[in-house]
């Protein structure tokens, strides 16, 4: 795929080999990230992604060398080069380099590699998912105050199990049994006419996109809760769909295999979120994104 990197002050149109066995990264996944999108020249909540990736940095022990501005300004840099219309996922990281006794990672070994990359959104066609045998931790059982590359298998491994099941998605629950979300996004559902989702325990990712849709919502009078959620409930949910920074809003389908429309709630939470996106500026330009 097409894309560019920033490491260590150089640009690249190929991907830098930068780890090795030895590394901490490598060995005992020391790693976050996060995932912006631009579309079209446009990077919605931009500032956001590159603030929670030093937020999440910190989180794990890690000395950033660099701030959230640097990294957006960076961010903003590679979207350019890309061009006015490509539809990239953008993805700062940070890194741990060595350890302090194997195990325990030394702040001051802390890395740095921003990767840009040709990634089409999804189609709006909607996608199958079941509930999962496998939870959500804890803050007090995992680092899921931060975007942790480390939490990632366990989605992983959820997924893998829907699919060998027939569906596309997993969704899993929290430790206390009620629903967090989809193995890789933030869920919805809409009962009895109102679009609710699970409120943030610290189980779950609070994405970026899901702050957004929940505050449009909110701004444009559609009904909405944050709270607790029952397995039991998604059974007779009207409507089901995930936001996420990857696909932004995505309906479901089909769920523990019961039909599902493509509905009027997700559909305005859609355009509700692009109509919000293009009112922003672009980053590359108004006159270059129109050549």
């Amino acid at each position: 795929m097409a894309g560019v990197y920033w490491y260590a002050g150089e640009w690249f149109d190929e991907e830098p080999k930068i780890l090795g066995p030895m590394d901490h990264a490598f060995w005992l996944g020391s790693v976050i990230f996060d995932g912006a999108r631009a579309i079209e020249g446009w990077a919605p909540d931009l500032d956001r992604h590159c603030a929670r990736a030093i937020r999440s940095a910190k989180v794990m022990g890690m000395k950033p060398g660099l701030d959230a501005a640097q990294i957006q300004a960076l961010c903003e840099e590679g979207i350019r080069r890309m061009g006015p219309k490509a539809v990239l996922y953008v993805r700062p990281m940070f890194f741990i380099r060595k350890g302090l006794g194997a195990a325990r990672p030394d702040p001051d070994s802390t890395d740095f590699i921003l990767s840009l990359y040709d990634s089409p959104l999804p189609a709006w066609a909607g996608f199958s998912a079941m509930l999962a045998p496998f939870r959500r931790p804890a803050t007090d059982m995992a680092p899921t105050d931060a975007k942790a590359a480390c939490l990632y298998p366990n989605g992983a491994r959820a997924t893998a199990w829907a699919v060998e099941r027939g569906a596309d998605m997993a969704v899993m629950c929290d430790v206390a049994g009620n629903i967090a979300e989809f193995a890789s996004s933030n869920l919805w559902a809409v009962i009895d006419g109102v679009a609710v989702t699970p409120a943030v325990n610290h189980t779950f990712l609070n994405g970026i996109t899901r702050q957004r849709v929940l505050a449009l919502f909110r701004e444009n009078g559609v009904p909405v809760e944050e709270r607790a959620l029952r397995p039991e409930e998604l059974e007779g949910a009207s409507e089901i769909f995930s936001t996420g920074n990857y696909a932004k809003v995505q309906p479901c389908s089909r769920y523990n295999g019961r039909a599902l429309p493509i509905g009027p709630v997700a559909t305005k939470a859609r355009d509700l979120y692009f109509a919000w996106m293009r009112a922003q500026p672009r980053v590359v330009g108004e006159a270059q994104a129109a050549e």
